[in-house]
């Protein structure tokens, strides 16, 4: 089973929310996303993840890592893109809070396991990213 996760990025912080409390991932850090339906393309699923949790409309950018894991005896293959956002005025259903954080705040934190694994390809965009500005 394909999921998807959307990385919004600004100013070399990652957009992050913390899912409610309940159910397996109640309280957990996460960049945010979901099941991909049957006959969904990853980018549709995106902006209907966005659209349910936020509330918001999101643009679907580039691939940036891919993680696979096992839940409830099932394989996924988690899929990332990097995500930018038309609107911030978020009306939140699945999380309790959100923020921008770096990495290094990513790692201290309460994080989903299947997006943490998803932290080193997004260190080597960012460092990529950082050396394009920095030109």
């Amino acid at each position: 089973m394909n999921s998807v996760a959307g990385i919004a990025i600004e100013r070399g912080k990652v957009f992050i929310a913390r899912r409610k409390p309940g159910g397996d991932m109640g309280g957990k850090w996460e960049f945010p996303g979901g099941k991909v339906e049957e006959g969904e393309r990853d980018a549709d699923a995106l902006r209907r993840e966005y659209l349910e949790e936020f509330g918001v409309a999101v643009e679907t950018g580039p691939p940036l890592a891919h993680s696979e894991f096992t839940h409830r005896e099932r394989n996924f293959l988690l899929n990332a893109y990097r995500v930018f956002f038309t609107d911030c005025h978020f009306k939140m259903t699945e999380h309790s809070e959100w923020r921008w954080a770096s990495l290094a705040e990513i790692e201290a934190l309460d994080f989903a396991d299947s997006d943490r694994r998803l932290l080193p390809a997004l260190q080597m965009y960012l460092e990529r990213e950082a050396g394009i500005d920095d030109r």
